[in-house]
């Protein structure tokens, strides 16, 4: 897979099922979606995915932002500064409602397809102080899958959810969350969900979204290094084998896709929609390219932060998953895996979300420093 530059992407983005694109859709989602202009550039800036606490930091909210010449649609200034972050007809790149969406794409009014409530008896799936080298459930899958082209040997027959404490070792997960942190201290959200993109630069800036490698240029080189991207695309090379692995594909057949960034959350009350990560959702019915999901857990439950654990919501139970350092959490992103994530209580949580898909025209690269 070539890596990626800097640069924002070219040409309109993959999204959600809407119209033309088959899926299926909650029916709280929006119908509008706006046209693409193919002469476009576009720059999805996301806004807080990690919603899927256990997973590791689910989809957030992405604003779509069409940049021709470095002027974003909507008259952005040419220093990456969004107007609300918001398209003008209130929906997000990706087919994405600006309101309610969180992590993998959330319905606004929280109730799931199929009137599944976001309480209700809860079990979980993995304890903060166990260490499990590999669990795994498998469920069968949805029909989400159907409404897709399908790859041979990548799109889902085997569907389910895992958890892994094997892949990656506190001590590099400590070391991706001062990446994070890094890139964050350069804005942040006045909510309590904001965004770090490595791949199209998108990051949470007050109630805006910026390009950070436009609005901060050469101040970059002194943030992160190139030993921060090798270790970053060493961790995601590692999730992407042990998925392939679990689910019988080719990782060679799997591809990165976007949304794919940090996600830090804390208490603090939301400010703009884009703060409501706590939202149910099924990643698959917002973003259509999407196959798989895993998230890597960069801080601790009940140590680090309280509630924001990620949390299965199933017909019977909830299953939740308790973050720590290192865990990775990961399944199948139709609607046999609907999830959220708890809202945090107090402290700060930090995560990743990769996310993967078995369709070339959307797979993105690894970023690059220079």
């Amino acid at each position: 897979m070539a890596a990626q530059r800097r640069a924002l992407p070219r040409g309109p983005d993959s999204a959600g099922p809407g119209p033309g694109r088959g899926g299926r859709r909650h029916s709280s989602a929006r119908k509008g979606r706006l046209q693409q202009d193919p002469r476009g550039r576009w720059l999805k800036a996301a806004i807080l995915l990690l919603l899927s606490a256990a997973a590791g930091g689910g989809l957030v909210v992405w604003s779509r932002v069409r940049s021709q010449d470095g002027i974003p649609e909507g008259g952005i200034p040419a220093d990456g500064v969004t107007e609300g972050g918001i398209a003008a007809d209130g929906v997000t790149e990706g087919g994405i409602p600006a309101d309610g969406v969180t992590e993998g794409g959330i319905p606004a009014d929280g109730v799931t397809e199929g009137g599944i409530p976001a309480d209700g008896v809860t079990e979980v799936l993995a304890h903060r102080s166990d260490h499990l080298r590999d669990k795994f459930i498998e469920i069968p899958c949805s029909e989400d899958y159907d409404s897709h082209k399908r790859f041979a040997g990548c799109t889902p027959r085997k569907c389910g959810r895992g958890v892994t404490d094997a892949v990656i070792t506190r001590e590099e997960a400590e070391r991706i969350r001062r990446i994070a942190e890094r890139g964050l201290s350069l804005g942040g959200s006045d909510g309590g969900a904001s965004i770090l993109d490595l791949h199209s630069g998108a990051l949470s800036l007050g109630k805006h979204f910026v390009n950070l490698y436009r609005y901060f240029g050469d101040k970059i080189q002194d943030i992160f290094t190139e030993e921060d991207f090798a270790l970053y695309r060493d961790v995601r090379q590692r999730i992407q084998q042990r998925i392939a692995q679990v689910f019988g594909i080719s990782s060679s057949a799997m591809y990165l896709t976007k949304p794919t960034f940090f996600s830090r959350m804390n208490s603090t009350g939301a400010k703009t929609t884009h703060d409501e990560y706590w939202h149910p959702h099924v990643d698959k019915v917002t973003y259509g390219s999407f196959d798989y999901t895993s998230l890597l857990y960069l801080s601790d439950y009940s140590e680090d932060f309280g509630g924001g654990r990620f949390v299965f919501m199933d017909a019977d139970s909830n299953k939740t998953v308790e973050p720590r350092a290192g865990r990775v959490s990961f399944f199948t992103s139709g609607s046999e895996n609907l999830h959220r994530v708890e809202k945090v209580q107090w402290g700060t949580r930090f995560a990743i979300t990769i996310s993967f898909t078995c369709d070339p025209e959307h797979g993105i690269g690894d970023p690059l420093l220079a």
